[in-house]
């Protein structure tokens, strides 16, 4: 009985940690048009973090993770199955968080100044409308 309790435990744990939830589709193609036009922050290396993953507990600590790197370390080797994806795909997930943040900043900073020169008067309205619009269309990445 024993036996039977442990494997259903390594089991589910292997189903729910192993689960590297990763990008969705639309952010996986907004994280390669990063990278085309030279935006992608790259705070982690995905290829480090799948390498790690081999380690106790490598992949998911590195990809900031520490939870699942402490259930990944009690159960290596057997982690060894799933933690370099998790190592991977964490790594691209906080690379294309930190890149949103980083131009959701920029942009704000941009119409922040236009906001600026509106009120002191530098443009009018209409200068106005027009350079916001050039200002978010060069924040959009599709």
């Amino acid at each position: 009985m024993k036996k039977k309790s442990m494997l259903t435990l390594v089991l589910a744990t292997s189903l729910t940690t192993g689960c590297a939830s990763g990008l969705n589709s639309v952010e996986k193609r907004e994280y390669r048009t990063f990278e085309h036009n030279n935006v992608l922050v790259q705070d982690k290396n995905p290829a480090t973090g799948a390498a790690l993953g081999i380690l106790p507990g490598g992949g998911s600590f590195y990809a900031r993770e520490p939870g699942l790197g402490v259930v990944n370390l009690l159960f290596w080797p057997l982690s060894i199955l799933w933690d370099p994806i998790s190592g991977y795909e964490g790594s691209k997930e906080i690379n294309y968080s930190l890149t949103k943040q980083k131009l959701r900043k920029d942009k704000e900073k941009e119409i922040s100044k236009l906001d600026d020169k509106l009120e002191i008067g530098a443009i009018d309205h209409n200068q106005y409308i027009l350079a916001k619009r050039e200002v978010e269309k060069k924040y959009i990445f599709e």
